[in-house]
């Protein structure tokens, strides 16, 4: 099965940035403000803070850039597909200047601090190819127009197919976004932030950071991590895991002068991208949350390899990856203190898939707050808010499904075969299984270790992957995507 995927099993982010390396946390340390996380969130925190003079120490758990923010489409706008038509009025601008500003500091900031990311100023389009798309990208058009934002509605859209018109937002950006980030890493350096790799945090408070190699002591805290490990604030039931998949193939040809999304299911995300002298078209979507039972992972990259073939005028898939992000119950991240009574401890999550601009905006409001400087947008992303009416019944159907997830249990089966996976009962207790071509067995515990689910096999990516909120695994048990910070156990 593997060898029919297309394309390798890697980010083209990460596949094509050079790895800078930051040492492990060896022994305590101290600080002003200890930042959890090394995405867009965490970094651009850290940067803010560092510049305006506060000591900071930044953990990250596995490499720069590794993360969701090394899995992303690349895009930095301030048009989320049809976002706007969905927020309350006064919440709809507030969003989008935060956004439209979060775009502009992006690039002034890469230019700036000489960040070399490949960055392209291009136009972001939400396009329709069916008369009930072109309704919705007119009304949003119409609407964020409205509010300021460098709207209009177009029917002539850069895209090598037809269409009947799109929503167009100006002066977009789109970057390399693990160079961005390594270039924001240095950025700290400088500023005189430290920052450590492969350094897992395991708890924190009282002024506190725990990890395996030691403590940081800092008066201020900020959990970047994409979603919460902690269960404070209890954003595990404010916020929930969607999972989305990516192609980029190669592109003769020119690099389209635009940026891409679908109004029509199903979604597609488009883009181009010129990295070492080869021209790339990215195709996305299949997206579904994490909570669906989905065992056709493999054949949604197949779809997406045909898309960017036959519409796209790509050649074969180089690179496959898939990536997911915290979706709020409102529509809008949380970004601020973890609860109401910890004024010391700042989250940022819930970034809606559109975390380049989000995650920048967040971060941007957060390190206001430490700082005690006025930033329009703290209400806006308030982590403790309460919207009853936007989010009672998201609240419901969101929990019912995990609640779904926590309670399915794969079927028991015999020893899985060469290239196969499954879950298995062994002395009463669930085993995950995996067994390469050659042969050679993976048996770890298939209960995560973040709440107690049971982990399925994702057969696209080769990873066991919990249904409930997220955590996802290597075939040996290693965490790759929280918000699990423990390895599944090894078995039998």
């Amino acid at each position: 099965m593997p060898a029919t995927l297309p394309g390798q099993p890697t980010s083209l982010w990460t596949a094509t940035a050079a790895d800078d390396g930051y040492p492990q946390l060896a022994g305590d340390d101290a600080a002003d403000v200890a930042v959890i996380g090394g995405g867009i969130a965490g970094l651009t925190t850290a940067w803010v803070l560092s510049n305006a003079g506060k000591s900071v120490v930044l953990l990250e758990a596995g490499r720069i850039g590794a993360g969701v923010t090394g899995h992303t489409t690349g895009k930095v706008t301030s048009l989320h597909r049809l976002a706007y038509q969905d927020l309350p009025a006064g919440t709809a601008a507030l969003y989008g200047r935060a956004n439209q500003l979060a775009v502009e500091y992006v690039t002034a900031l890469a230019g700036d601090q000489g960040i070399d990311c490949g960055l392209r100023e291009v136009d972001n389009y939400t396009f329709a190819e069916s008369a009930a798309g072109l309704a919705r990208v007119r009304r949003e058009a119409e609407l964020t127009a409205s509010l300021g934002l460098p709207a209009s509605f177009t029917t002539e859209v850069p895209l090598p197919f037809a269409v009947r018109g799109a929503v167009k937002f100006q002066r977009q950006a789109q970057i390399h976004a693990v160079r961005y980030l390594h270039g924001l890493a240095k950025a700290v350096t400088r500023a005189g932030g430290r920052i450590f790799e492969n350094t897992t945090v395991s708890s924190f408070g009282d002024g506190r950071v725990v990890t395996e190699k030691g403590a940081v002591y800092a008066k201020d805290v900020v959990v970047a991590t994409n979603m919460p490990f902690t269960k404070q604030g209890l954003f595990m039931f404010r916020c929930h895991p969607h999972r989305s998949y990516l192609v980029a193939a190669p592109l003769a040809g020119e690099l389209w002068d635009g940026t891409f999304i679908s109004a029509d299911e199903p979604l597609r995300s488009i883009l181009t991208t010129r990295i070492d002298g080869e021209n790339y078209v990215l195709a996305g979507g299949e997206g579904h949350p994490v909570s669906e039972a989905v065992t056709d992972q493999a054949e949604r990259y197949r779809r997406l390899a045909a898309y960017a073939t036959d519409r796209l005028g790509a050649g074969s898939a180089a690179y496959r990856w898939s990536t997911q992000d915290g979706v709020p119950l409102d529509g809008i991240p949380y970004a601020g203190p973890v609860t109401p009574w910890n004024k010391h401890v700042q989250v940022i999550t819930g970034l809606r898939k559109w975390g380049l601009s989000n995650g920048t905006a967040c971060a941007l409001a957060v390190a206001d707050r430490i700082l005690g400087r006025v930033n329009p947008f703290i209400s806006l992303y308030d982590s403790n808010r309460f919207t009853p009416i936007r989010s009672a019944a998201r609240f419901v159907t969101a929990n019912l499904a995990t609640a779904r997830a926590m309670l399915r249990r794969p079927a028991s089966r015999g020893l899985p075969g060469p290239g196969e996976a499954g879950v298995i009962q062994r002395n009463g207790k669930p085993v995950a299984v995996y067994t390469e071509p050659d042969g050679q067995a993976h048996a770890v515990s298939a209960v995560c270790t973040h709440q107690g689910c049971t982990v399925e096999w994702n057969s696209g990516d080769l990873t066991w992957d919990c249904p409930c909120h997220g955590s996802r695994y290597q075939p040996d048990g290693q965490v790759i995507h929280g918000p699990a910070v423990k390895p599944l156990a090894p078995a039998d």
